[in-house]
């Protein structure tokens, strides 16, 4: 007696369940970055502006002292959605377990770290 046969579409799946290191990926689209380096790289380069662009939300302020405050929370709270939106693109891009993917994750949030939140974006050097 044999199995079931595969849903339609499972028969050639990608998905892995542990790291692996290749340009042999898809991820975010079905079909892409798939085996072409060129869209691999670009795959990459998306995903450390993504996280870049993630820190960058988080550190942004754009609150004037005085504004109103229902209209603050409602601008804030767009702001925090868009932001989780963007992080969980990185998040589900990371969940292809590429290691390439993974690496450009967290090197985007390192730089975008160093960019927008750090103290040395913040200029307070001087303060403990």
């Amino acid at each position: 007696m044999s199995a079931a046969p595969p849903p339609p579409g499972a028969a050639h799946s990608h998905h892995k369940l542990y790291f692996y290191w290749g340009k042999e990926s898809q991820f975010l689209f079905s079909g892409w970055p798939d085996n072409n380096s060129g869209m691999y790289a670009l795959a990459l380069i998306l995903v450390f502006f993504l996280a870049i662009l993630v820190e960058f939300l988080s550190n942004l302020n754009l609150v004037k002292p005085g504004s109103n405050r229902v209209a603050t929370v409602f601008f804030q709270a767009g702001i925090h959605a868009i932001r989780a939106g963007f992080g969980y693109i990185v998040i589900l891009a990371v969940a292809s377990y590429n290691g390439g993917v993974f690496i450009a994750a967290v090197l985007g949030h390192a730089v975008g770290y160093v960019i927008f939140g750090s103290r040395l974006a913040k200029k307070d050097l001087d303060k403990p």
